[in-house]
């Protein structure tokens, strides 16, 4: 059976060793009869470049690179710092942060989805500042200690400043959502970053549409599904 597999917000770290596990097993289940695998960011906590030694990311680049399908890899916010040293180490191919696919005859629009989250207005700020090209070669050329230190003030400050956020504000905005979908023409949309799975219906230029949220693996695995017959949110036990 044609199918291709949709995964994202799994925060990978060595102090969740149930969630690697986890994604280790799905991988050896899932992907072997799998058209493509495509990573819609935060596959990892935090990224702090590709020359980190943290023996997990060498040992999910070799899991990946394993694998008997094509995988492909959209940026998150934890992990927008992946570079192409990680992606060939990993057999990923990078992709741009908004990417639209044809899926056995329908026009699927992928994307991490941080971006939709508009009435954010702090975050947005911050993304726009740590995107910055000149920026982001500065914080690569320190030294990977004062790398680590940093990135774990700011995941300190994210954390404490999402507390006071309203739910609905870190949701995506759905003027936002309609807007980015008719630029794309497309009517499914397929996303992650909220850590709110769910199926939403829509109409986009007139016509009905779908929002696919997968959800993050804290207690549980997420995937999408999408074959000639249609997209399906799954969720399965580690």
């Amino acid at each position: 059976m044609s199918r291709t597999l949709f995964i994202a917000d799994l925060h990978l770290s060595q102090q969740e060793p149930a969630i690697t596990a986890g994604f280790l097993r799905f991988l050896q289940r899932e992907t072997q009869d799998a058209d493509a695998l495509y990573i819609l960011g935060d596959l990892f906590e935090a990224w702090i470049g590709d020359d980190d030694p943290n023996p997990l990311h060498q040992q999910i680049a070799a899991a990946l690179q394993a694998l008997p399908l094509p995988v492909y890899f959209i940026h998150g916010n934890r992990d927008f710092l992946l570079g192409k040293r990680y992606a060939r180490a990993s057999g990923m191919q990078l992709l741009p942060e908004e990417q639209v696919l044809n899926l056995y005859g329908r026009p699927v629009l992928i994307m991490h989805g941080d971006t939709l989250c508009t009435d954010d207005e702090g975050y947005q700020r911050f993304r726009r500042k740590v995107h910055q090209r000149w920026l982001q070669k500065l914080f690569l050329a320190l030294p990977l200690r004062l790398r680590q230190r940093i990135a774990l003030r700011m995941r300190d400050s994210s954390k404490d400043a999402n507390q006071h956020k309203s739910v609905e504000i870190m949701d995506v905005n759905p003027q936002a959502v309609m807007e980015t979908m008719a630029r794309h023409q497309v009517q499914w949309l397929i996303h992650g970053h909220t850590h709110r799975p769910a199926v939403h219906t829509l109409t986009v230029n007139g016509q009905p549409a779908e929002r696919l949220v997968l959800g993050a693996w804290h207690s549980e695995g997420s995937m999408i599904e999408v074959t000639p017959q249609g997209l399906s949110l799954i969720h399965f036990p580690f």
